[in-house]
């Protein structure tokens, strides 16, 4: 009935409904987000490890955070998974975690801010006070009708942080401050939203922009064990490898240090931050290793396999999908390609199918791998049951091969049609299946 309803219903309507939804939330519990410092971060990639790391960051510099993203929830010391299936959560839901924040008396407030959230308004009636920009690659494209109106739907946030009123906490008034990511090619879009206070940063070089202050991290060094470079004088360490996570963790310190907090201080959250689902090592005594990475996207998934070159790896088991229900039907090919392409097997299986056939989406997943040479039921096998595909994966594995497992990363339930939940947890499946694992069969 809800879908029936919500097909005949004009969108200016539906738009109107959210829009005094997420008002009437924000007066129900009391308007929360006026009592914390609120740090937005948008983006196509990076979001979630961005705000834990700024969540480890301000709490190794004594500050008490909440903190709310696709991969988990936090209040104060109590951390939990996200089982939502969204980023976002309902207005009503997002507003009581906040207010949940402000009576355990968190100071800071981290919200991961999803385009999506901000079209259905989800946003509205969070006062924010920095907003972060970590990247922007082509996503969520069908879902959005095109790329501008998905550009411009992350611009929203910016243009919120605008127009919302300074806060006032312990006497000091609070600037709102906008941090952009200046080697993306869209951080001039993000840059012309007004705001107090403009932090660009980079890893490449100073863009001499009028207006905004520069910070550019240096001499980055990538390993397998983790990631160093140094930061305004200070050489920082943190335990996630890949030069994207670099991006992630420079982010993390600008926004400290526009809150008042040195590199210094800041810097020791970030050395053993950690993010459920992110680049996850499985580790059980295996003689091979284990990875499981969200990487829902083409570029995420790019960005996985650069960082995973630092491992001397022999040969790399792809297990994949892609979501169904609106989500870019068109990356499904390329997804399989970026795998056909950096991995020696190659196995397709469900994800999130929502009401779409997943025998459908894994064919058009494969088609990509099998362009770019994969040969079915050799190097590339087709296996709707996530479990079963999980278990082959680890029964191809050999002494230090790498079996990577992305799409779902630490998320607690498969969507499935008639909006159903299966509980799900690939971390848990891989560690089942490799108890069930015989080493004779490995070996054969």
């Amino acid at each position: 009935m809800k879908a029936i309803i919500r097909k005949i219903t004009p969108e200016w309507v539906i738009s109107v409904y959210h829009y005094a939804l997420a008002s009437a939330a924000n007066i129900w519990y009391a308007r929360p987000s006026e009592k914390m410092i609120v740090i937005g971060v948008t983006g196509t990639n990076g979001k979630t490890t961005t705000t834990r790391f700024i969540a480890e960051a301000l709490r190794s510099c004594g500050k008490k955070v909440g903190l709310v993203s696709t991969a988990e929830f936090q209040i104060g010391d109590m951390t939990w998974l996200n089982d939502m299936k969204m980023t976002m959560p309902g207005r009503f839901a997002l507003q009581k975690l906040l207010r949940r924040m402000v009576k355990a008396q968190c100071e800071y407030a981290i919200v991961e801010t999803s385009s999506q959230g901000v079209e259905q308004h989800r946003h509205i009636g969070i006062n924010y006070d920095i907003v972060v920009f970590t990247n922007l690659t082509p996503e969520h494209i069908e879902a959005h009708g095109g790329f501008e109106n998905y550009k411009n739907a992350k611009g929203k946030l910016f243009s919120h942080l605008a127009r919302m009123k300074r806060k006032t906490i312990a006497g000091c008034e609070i600037p709102k401050v906008s941090i952009v990511n200046l080697d993306d090619p869209y951080a001039s879009y993000f840059l012309q939203f007004s705001s107090d206070k403009k932090i660009g940063y980079t890893l490449k070089s100073f863009y001499d922009i009028r207006g905004v202050e520069e910070m550019r991290a240096d001499n980055v060094s990538v390993r397998s064990d983790g990631s160093d470079f140094i930061f305004m004088g200070e050489a920082v360490h943190i335990a996630m490898p890949g030069q994207y996570n670099v991006y992630n963790a420079v982010a993390a310190l600008c926004a400290c240090s526009t809150l008042g907090f040195s590199v210094r201080e800041s810097k020791g959250g970030l050395e053993a931050a950690y993010v459920p689902g992110r680049m996850e090592f499985i580790r059980e005594g295996q003689d091979f290793y284990i990875v499981i990475d969200y990487a829902p996207e083409p570029e995420g998934l790019r960005n996985t396999y650069g960082a995973l070159k630092a491992l001397e790896e022999n040969s790399v088991i792809h297990v994949l999908g892609s979501c169904g229900g609106g989500r870019d039907r068109a990356r499904r090919p390329i997804m399989g390609d970026i795998a056909g392409k950096n991995a020696k097997y190659v196995i397709v299986t469900n994800e999130d199918p929502y009401d779409d056939d997943p025998n459908v989406i894994i064919d058009e997943v494969a088609v990509g791998a099998l362009r770019a040479g994969k040969i079915e039921n050799k190097d590339l096998f087709k296996i709707l049951d996530r479990r079963e595909a999980i278990r082959k994966a680890l029964e191809l594995a050999r002494p230090r091969d790498l079996v990577l497992i992305t799409g779902k990363g630490c998320e607690q339930a498969m969507a499935v049609a008639k909006n159903k939940k299966i509980p799900w947890d690939d971390r848990a499946v891989a560690r089942e299946e490799l108890k069930n694992l015989k080493p004779i069969t490995r070996n054969t």
